[in-house]
């Protein structure tokens, strides 16, 4: 048995964001019911990469759902929309804000019918404030966050981060926010609000640049690959390419000195702290480290590292990643059969619950694959839905 068996969750959702939280539901059991516009579908089943003119893309987030096409602005899509959600559990939406509301179809309304909704939103901005019914995509977010200003080298311009992570760091935070209300739902009977904003997600993950500010009065900047709080913590040079290594304590930083045959450092007042050899890294500091490990091969640093218990790691290109013994152990890539791709591997499923694992059970559906079979649940009949497709509504 899934943890979320029995759950239903009707997905407005589409592109990034919303989907992958959705996909954290359906990966462990829920009932992912995606609606889509008919004709049209969810945005990213048109980006890339494309195979037989399909979108992996869509297909990596939206495994193990369902596709119900349905015109949300027609009297009888709004009224599909209503039967479904009597008996759900979460209603799910990304759209701009204000944008369910005018459609008839927010908390308020919906609550009415179903006082135990769990009524979940992701938007750039969130509910209230003066951005809040401005678009955003990630690249807002990691810019109005922080995050870009803080992310690259000192002497090159602000840097994105490479994948969305605005998307599915609030996409993850709402899918744990609708776990937390469905507990609470079981103690209490109430269903409630759920509002995750994008930029506020990513202003929650800066990690120290935050109390850099607000504590040390000290305005963050980019630091490459270093870590400003911790040093030795960056990328380094070897024999034959880079490797990454992090000197996370005194403890550590002692047993480094020892391998670099530089014992005499542990005396040297710039070094003698954490704090001190972070505000005397550069250019010293790193170059003292990178002058040993220039002489070392890559495998030779990382047989010296893991037997000294040195944080340690190559840098992996994507697929070295993806074919390495440690993510294939961890089933971090699964194979499915899609039924327009054919077999893909896609990322795997990164919660492991030991006693109700997730699984990728069914491939992401063709747009309004389901439509038919969900129609006939909530009671319609075949000419009623027969005559609903003639008419545009699915």
């Amino acid at each position: 048995m899934a943890i979320l068996d029995g759950v239903r969750v009707i997905d407005l959702t589409q592109a990034y964001s919303g989907p992958f939280c959705t996909m954290h539901l359906a990966d462990h059991g829920a009932e992912v019911i995606k609606i889509e516009r008919p004709g049209v579908g969810d945005q990213s089943r048109t980006w890339g990469p494309i195979k037989n003119g399909y979108s992996a893309y869509y297909a990596f987030l939206n495994r193990n759902k369902k596709s119900l096409t349905l015109d949300l602005r027609s009297t009888e899509g709004k009224e599909v929309f209503l039967r479904l959600v009597k008996d759900a559990d979460v209603v799910c939406e990304n759209f701009r804000v204000g944008t369910m509301e005018k459609l008839g179809l927010g908390y308020e309304e919906i609550k009415k019918i179903n006082p135990r909704i769990i009524y979940a939103s992701i938007s750039g901005f969130g509910l209230n404030g003066p951005l809040a019914k401005l678009p955003a995509y990630d690249i807002v977010a990691q810019a109005m966050s922080g995050l870009m200003s803080i992310t690259g080298f000192p002497d090159n311009p602000p840097t994105k981060v490479g994948p969305s992570v605005g998307d599915n760091y609030s996409g993850t935070y709402l899918a744990l926010g609708i776990c937390m209300a469905l507990y609470h739902r079981e103690k209490t009977g109430e269903g409630q609000r759920l509002d995750v904003a994008m930029v506020d997600t990513l202003f929650s993950v800066l990690e120290n640049a935050v109390v850099e500010y607000t504590v040390a009065g000290n305005i963050p900047n980019r630091s490459g690959n270093a870590d400003p709080g911790i040093a030795p913590f960056d990328s380094f040079a070897a024999q034959d390419g880079m490797i990454v290594m992090g000197v996370g304590t005194d403890a550590m930083w002692a047993k480094l000195c020892h391998l670099m045959g530089r014992p005499e450092l542990l005396n040297d007042p710039r070094y003698q702290t954490n704090d001190d050899r972070c505000k005397n890294y550069l250019p010293d500091l790193k170059e003292a480290v990178e002058a040993y490990t220039r002489t070392k091969t890559k495998e030779e640093l990382r047989q010296i590292m893991n037997e000294a218990g040195i944080p340690f790691g190559f840098i992996l290109t994507v697929p070295e990643a993806a074919e390495h013994p440690q993510l294939q152990s961890r089933d971090m890539l699964v194979e499915v059969e899609d039924p327009a791709l054919g077999k893909i591997r896609i990322p795997g499923i990164p919660i492991k619950m030991h006693q109700n694992p997730g699984k990728v059970a069914r491939p992401a559906p063709l747009l309004g694959e389901n439509t038919g079979e969900i129609l006939a649940e909530i009671g319609y009949t075949e000419p009623q839905i027969a005559a609903m497709r003639e008419r545009g509504v699915i």
